[in-house]
């Protein structure tokens, strides 16, 4: 087997990685890379380290753009086979990948007038809507811990990962034509949970490793809290609601609001919260809540006895309001009243939470409440970070609201529970190599594992190839 690191090695985005075995060339996932646009433009464009259309099978460990976000640009550049998820994972690339498309069509649209003050010609988007959509029928649906034969002695089985709805670690068991049939297991963890996720199962322990390619984004970082901070999450919100004013969350359309949603849900239902009004303000998180009750499979005993034996939706209660029309966007900054508004993007760098933060952020009543990680040099680290101005759409906005973080809901395991998630993990572990990481953490996650295991443990480099 050969293995290659084509990208999220040294980085924790544009998640590829080309893996040759029995004359086979799978690649597992294909994610965009997330950064500055020209540079994101530039690296997404081309796939420098192999050719689309020597690829004979991808495998989807979760929807998530840097996992998923390249694969129509890759569809359109020549790859004809089979892309294996499991069934939520499809539905979320369904809304994911156009929404992405969308994405890429304005980044090329402000790229190229840049391009026109600079005497430059026009480029194109990775891709569009139309590319989104034919690349869906290459899907290939798979069931959690349902083997499928995906190449010549390669079968794929999928584990529930416990990160976003639908994500698996992929598992891939090989026969060794030459030596004598034996087989061997090879598991891409994809991004691994935390587990006890007020939604999702917990990660499977899965059994017989072999050779292990590994996630390490909080190696060397613990999470503030544990998971399911009711308390925390309640006291902040029940402070807010107090000045009256209106309480603006940046949440990640997928996974994060659904989170949050089912948590207030049953806030409101214990009593803990008083009612008001509550506006999901994101037709891409909208579209994300209706596919999530489809896949009860994926969640927890908890979300399940809520749905089946107390009749309940999780995601939905008295008061909520899903907004899909610009129009009804617009009309909540104008109203006066306190509420709860729940807008993508999580890092405030895109989507109609700009707009609500444009409006709200300069008023004492108000509160903006972040739930998730924000990268540097985005608007909501600068707001996080406590800076007295920032810049929104070109102008500056004081910063009068009061600022509150939660670090409880992170979907990703940190550096305790990877260490955990890997000595749960029985087999030889032969070989294992950590990626999606900045490379700081990539190496104490290494070192860490490294004083617990005897065997090679190493850091993914960005076009390297590893043969073993």
């Amino acid at each position: 087997m050969k293995l290659k690191f084509c990208g999220a090695a040294g980085t924790t985005t544009g998640s590829q990685h080309l893996l040759e075995v029995n004359g086979t060339r799978i690649l597992l996932d294909c994610g965009l890379y997330q950064g500055r646009r020209h540079d994101s433009y530039e690296v997404n464009r081309g796939f420098p380290h192999f050719e689309p259309s020597e690829v004979d099978v991808v495998i989807l460990s979760h929807a998530h753009i840097d996992h998923s976000g390249n694969l129509p640009n890759l569809t359109r550049r020549g790859f004809a086979g089979n892309i294996y998820a499991t069934f939520a994972s499809r539905d979320l690339c369904t809304i994911m990948l156009a929404d992405s498309a969308h994405i890429q069509e304005q980044d090329v649209k402000w790229l190229n007038k840049q391009r026109a003050k600079d005497g430059e010609p026009p480029v194109e988007p990775l891709y569009n809507k139309a590319d989104a959509e034919k690349c869906l029928r290459q899907f290939v649906t798979v069931g959690y811990e349902r083997p499928m034969p995906v190449a010549d002695g390669v079968t794929l089985t999928f584990f529930d990962a416990g990160h976003i709805l639908g994500a698996a670690q992929v598992l891939l068991e090989v026969i060794d034509k030459e030596d004598g049939g034996r087989k061997k297991r090879f598991l891409f963890s994809g991004d691994v949970g935390r587990g006890r996720n007020d939604i999702l199962n917990d990660p499977v322990v899965v059994p017989d490793v072999d050779f292990v390619l590994m996630e390490s984004t909080y190696g060397g970082r613990e999470h503030e809290e544990a998971t399911g901070a009711d308390e925390h999450f309640a006291r902040i919100l029940t402070e807010a609601i107090e000045r009256k004013g209106k309480v603006m969350i940046p949440s990640f359309a997928v996974e994060r609001t659904q989170q949050v949603l089912y948590v207030l849900n049953r806030l409101f239902h214990e009593g803990r919260l008083p009612k008001l009004p509550v506006y999901v303000d994101s037709p891409l998180a909208v579209g994300a809540t209706e596919i999530f009750r489809l896949h009860p499979e994926c969640f927890n005993e908890e979300v399940y006895e809520f749905m089946f034996e107390k009749d309940k939706d999780p995601f939905v209660f008295e008061g909520l309001r899903l907004v899909r029309a610009v129009s009804e966007s617009k009309k909540i900054n104008q109203k006066d009243e306190a509420c709860i508004i729940i807008a993508a993007s999580g890092m405030c760098e895109a989507g109609r939470i700009r707009h609500h933060l444009k409006n709200g952020i300069g008023d004492p009543k108000n509160t903006v409440f972040f739930v998730g990680y924000c990268a540097q040099n985005t608007l909501g680290r600068f707001i996080r970070d406590g800076n007295q101005e920032v810049n929104i759409f070109g102008k500056r906005y004081k910063v009068r609201a009061k600022i509150e973080a939660i670090d409880s809901f992170s979907g990703h395991a940190d550096h305790s529970e990877l260490v955990d998630y890997f000595e749960a993990m029985s087999g030889p572990k032969s070989r294992t190599w950590l990626v999606h990481g900045e490379e700081e953490h990539s190496e104490a996650l290494r070192v860490a594992l490294a004083e617990k295991h005897d065997q090679p443990i190493e850091v993914g480099v960005l076009g390297e190839t590893v043969e073993f």
